[in-house]
């Protein structure tokens, strides 16, 4: 408690509001935090939740395109201690799955501070305390907060901020140039043509929901990717690497899900698709890029009702320019150019965490860092990594809560003994 003193000086006593948290502070509301808040709710630790955004699950509810749903099959993406109900479609919808995320957070009582967006926390070595500084926002009205705790868990995962690419004569483009986290349907975009920039699995589907709403999309494919099918016999591609990882090496996994590839998609590189020298899976690990299940792009792509096209070299006026020299007329322009974390801007570490947002360590060992820090949701294996990390940061939290509560119910007990036998 001494300590406790120390760390809060007087100006800040007088220009904020500091609060004590007995237990861990989890920033991010995405369900890497509350599969987190739930774990924790299931060993008996108290948290408390800060959400910068007015709901949970903002990137789904609020980033999110109307026909999006999830890429895996749903036994794949539940979080802990909560199945998908058993009525819903094997591949949820956007609908779907916030609707269980609702549930989940009334399920295990996860009630978060929204509106509340970190400005920086950082580890005080004197008190060996974190101290999380917040501004919360109500309508006009805005309230700093400082939140005091011993543990801080790092939740706002690898799509904080959308990547906004540096392209010439983009500012002064006189269409429609939006990301795909503003991208709801392709229904206002009827009639037009419009470059997307970007070919992982949300430029290949904005691209084929364009396609469907009588859209003209060109698609820009900057580089190589891996393009799988989503089922294979009408087994998931995933589930079946899953399985065939129990009992072969990766490498060969990866080679016999590219001849699969190749027997239900047919060769791609005739259409501006190349594949990347190593294998999907190998890719997916050592530098996280995600293969491509496809959904029908490529039917649309051999059809030609979605062009491939090179990379941009710059935009004039109403036309954009490829490298390769061709021009084309565009009406607007849609960015599938992903996202990144945003941990460096308010986390005052640089230990744990690199330049990038990421631990340096690599799954599985990059969910514990040094003085009650954690990171969830960081894998690069996307809800059943973060499930996996939310489990392992409960229990090592849970077991020292528990440890310290017995020790301190221990001397209690002792000291009400020896207060009876004075009389």
């Amino acid at each position: 408690m001494e300590n406790l003193f120390r760390l809060v000086d007087y100006e800040d006593m007088f220009s904020k509001r500091c609060i004590w948290v007995n237990g861990p502070v989890i920033v991010g509301a995405g369900p890497s935090g509350l599969a987190t808040a739930a774990c924790l709710k299931q060993q008996g630790v108290p948290f408390m939740v800060l959400e910068r955004a007015e709901c949970i699950a903002s990137l789904w509810q609020k980033r999110a395109y109307d026909r999006l749903k999830l890429h895996l099959p749903k036994q794949f993406c539940q979080l802990p201690n909560l199945p998908f109900p058993k009525d819903f479609p094997e591949y949820p919808t956007k609908k779907h799955f916030i609707d269980y995320l609702e549930s989940y957070a009334q399920k295990f009582e996860i009630n978060p501070r929204f509106n509340e967006c970190v400005q920086c926390a950082r580890y005080d070595e004197t008190s060996g305390l974190w101290r999380v500084k917040t501004v919360a926002t109500c309508g006009a009205a805005k309230s700093e907060f400082e939140y005091i705790c011993r543990w801080l868990v790092v939740a706002t995962g690898e799509n904080a901020e959308c990547v906004i690419p540096e392209i010439e004569g983009l500012g002064e483009f006189k269409g429609d140039v939006i990301h795909a986290c503003e991208y709801k349907s392709g229904e206002s975009f009827k009639g037009k043509k419009v470059v997307v920039v970007g070919c992982g699995n949300s430029g290949m589907e904005l691209s084929l929901d364009l396609c469907n709403h009588n859209a003209s999309p060109s698609m820009v494919v900057r580089s190589s990717v891996h393009v799988l099918p989503r089922e294979v016999f009408g087994k998931s591609t995933f589930e079946l690497a899953v399985l065939m990882l129990q009992w072969v090496p990766l490498w060969l996994v990866d080679k016999i899900l590219l001849v699969l590839a190749w027997l239900v998609l047919g060769n791609m590189e005739r259409f501006g698709l190349k594949r990347p020298s190593e294998g999907p899976l190998l890719l997916k690990n050592t530098k996280g890029k995600t293969p491509v299940l496809d959904i029908g792009t490529l039917e649309k792509i051999r059809s030609g009702d979605i062009k491939v096209v090179p990379e941009i070299k710059r935009f004039t006026n109403g036309c954009v320019e490829f490298v390769n020299g061709e021009k084309q007329h565009v009406d607007a322009v849609v960015l599938a150019t992903g996202y990144r974390s945003n941990v460096p801007s308010w986390l005052q570490e640089g230990e744990f965490f690199s330049k990038n947002g990421f631990p340096k360590s690599p799954f599985p060992n990059g969910w514990k860092g040094n003085g009650g820090l954690y990171a969830v949701g960081f894998t690069r294996r996307g809800l059943s990594g973060a499930s996996s990390d939310a489990m392992k940061i409960a229990q090592d939290i849970g077991q020292v809560w528990k440890q310290e509560t017995r020790q301190k119910k221990q001397r209690t007990n002792a000291c009400h003994r020896r207060c009876i036998s004075q009389f």
